[in-house]
């Protein structure tokens, strides 16, 4: 069996056998996180297979390109895969040392499992249809993380997610049929040449379709406006992963599908929603009191530096934005973890009823601190890195409205990280919950989990392995562009797998 199929087969696959073990949470556990662990060594196995010996391809069955499901890994797709499978193995040690996925029933672990078949089959398919297929694996997963164990309150935030992604859902399937009617394939190495044949007018209108879908996905602006309200509501380690993860499958496949169909003529609708996702997404952020909820924010805005990158549409900018996605699934993940923390040791995530944790928990402080500069894009984190490749692939494609965006969005992002440092970690709450009090008076440290901190100190250093190794990072980021500019190589790996 190819090395590609083995990170959508094997949480599918572990996913049973947790299913058939739900009287024993620990054995589920073991199950699950074994599983995903396997999962990320074959993620680690394919990153380097891709950067040795090219595009790895399988069609299943044996069935001939066009006609079987393709899985398919270029450098991108492995990239963002193995960053993926990190984030989901240390949220998954998270929820374990919280408690998270306790309940009844122990469905936790197997959900979990299916939903990261389902971000892998995402960035592994090789055709429309199938990547609506791999949508509707993740979104409902998703929906049953969301709403497990959940009160009247978290349902009914979660149902704008769900309606939403629904309606989108229903549209991606309708333009992926008009794409067949039209090309009669849903292949896409047999689309690079197919849909370029189409009408102007009919490839405009499918790529503007195509374009919405994956904007809602990504929560682009208009699109964005399901997300602040969905996340915050949801368990940490659920809201972790989200976070990280969702908005970022959708970048990819809006940045898989415009450079595989050509959507030049729809690039214009890439520059406006870019600029107006970064402004208006730290400008809600701003006006936040919830740590989650300031986060939440911060996920519109930085999904709108990565479509910058690709409104640009050279190498450069492509650069930019695959780097840009690798640094902020871990970085955005790890803030949210952080979050986590100080709600479980003090009991809220509200500014008001927080302060002064950097006394009383330092090492909390520490992780909090390097995510947020690198979220800033302070160097020389790898915040810096990503938003500095995109920013200078602004300036040489002259498209300066975009840049005069990123850089407002970047004042006000370090302005909202600083809101968020003096309200939790500096200064004294106007309210202290009665933890927080309790320390306070008796000048004690709050309580450390030692299994979550891990978790998240992990999570936290593997974001410094970008600014550590940049030149390696940056150099297989600009290959993978290039990959996803000419697609030579990927029609011959599909068509002769």
């Amino acid at each position: 069996m190819s090395l590609v199929v083995l990170p959508v087969i094997l949480p599918l696959f572990g996913s049973g056998l947790a299913l058939l073990a739900i009287r024993s949470l620990v054995l589920q556990r073991v199950i699950a996180l074994g599983t995903n662990l396997a999962a990320l060594g074959c993620a680690i196995g394919l990153l380097v297979a891709v950067e040795s010996d090219g595009i790895q391809a399988q069609t299943v069955g044996a069935w001939p390109a066009g006609v079987g499901i393709t899985i398919v890994a270029d450098l991108a797709a492995a990239m963002f895969l193995l960053v993926s499978l990190v984030v989901i193995v240390l949220v998954q040690v998270f929820a374990v040392g919280q408690g998270s996925d306790e309940g009844n029933p122990r469905i936790g672990q197997p959900v979990y499992l299916v939903l990261s078949a389902g971000v892998s089959l995402s960035f592994l398919t090789g055709d429309l249809f199938n990547l609506f297929v791999a949508f509707e694996v993740m979104l409902i997963a998703s929906y049953v993380l969301l709403t497990m164990r959940a009160t009247g309150k978290v349902v009914r935030s979660s149902m704008t997610y769900v309606v939403i992604n629904i309606l989108a859902s229903t549209l991606l399937l309708s333009t992926v049929g008009l794409i067949y009617g039209a090309t009669g394939t849903v292949n896409m190495a047999e689309l690079v040449t197919r849909y370029p044949e189409l009408p102007q007018a009919t490839q405009t209108a499918l790529g503007v379709l195509l374009i919405s879908v994956f904007a809602i996905k990504a929560a682009l602006f208009p699109f964005f406006f399901w997300l602040p309200d969905s996340y915050p509501t949801a368990p940490v380690a659920v809201t972790a992963v989200f976070a990280g993860l969702l908005t970022k499958v959708g970048i990819y496949t809006l940045i898989r599908s415009t450079t595989i169909l050509q959507l030049d003529d729809a690039r214009w609708l890439l520059v406006v929603a870019a600029s107006l996702t970064m402004v208006v997404g730290v400008i809600g952020a701003i006006v936040q009191s919830d740590i989650k909820r300031i986060l939440s924010f911060h996920i519109i805005s930085q999904v709108g530096y990565m479509v910058m990158g690709l409104a640009i549409g050279t190498v450069a900018g492509l650069t930019g934005a695959v780097l840009y996605v690798v640094h902020h699934i871990p970085v955005k993940t790890a803030l949210f973890l952080v979050g986590g923390l100080v709600e479980d040791a003090t009991g809220t995530a509200q500014l008001s009823r927080l302060g002064g944790l950097v006394r009383r928990a330092p090492v909390f402080a520490v992780l909090f601190l390097i995510p947020a500069l690198s979220l800033a894009g302070v160097p020389p984190f790898s915040g810096f890195l990503a938003k500095l490749s995109v920013i200078v692939a602004g300036l040489e494609a002259e498209e300066y409205v975009m840049v005069a965006a990123s850089l407002v969005a970047s004042l006000f992002t370090i302005f909202s990280m600083s809101k968020i440092w003096a309200g939790v970690f500096w200064g004294t709450a106007d309210d202290p919950t009665p933890a927080l009090a309790e320390a306070e008076a008796n000048e004690q440290k709050l309580p450390v989990h030692p299994v979550t901190t891990a978790a998240t100190a992990t999570l936290v250093l593997a974001t410094l392995i970008v600014p550590i190794f940049g030149g390696t990072v940056f150099e297989l980021a600009e290959r993978a562009a290039l990959q996803l500019l000419d697609s030579s190589d990927y029609i011959e790996a599909v068509m002769n797998s």
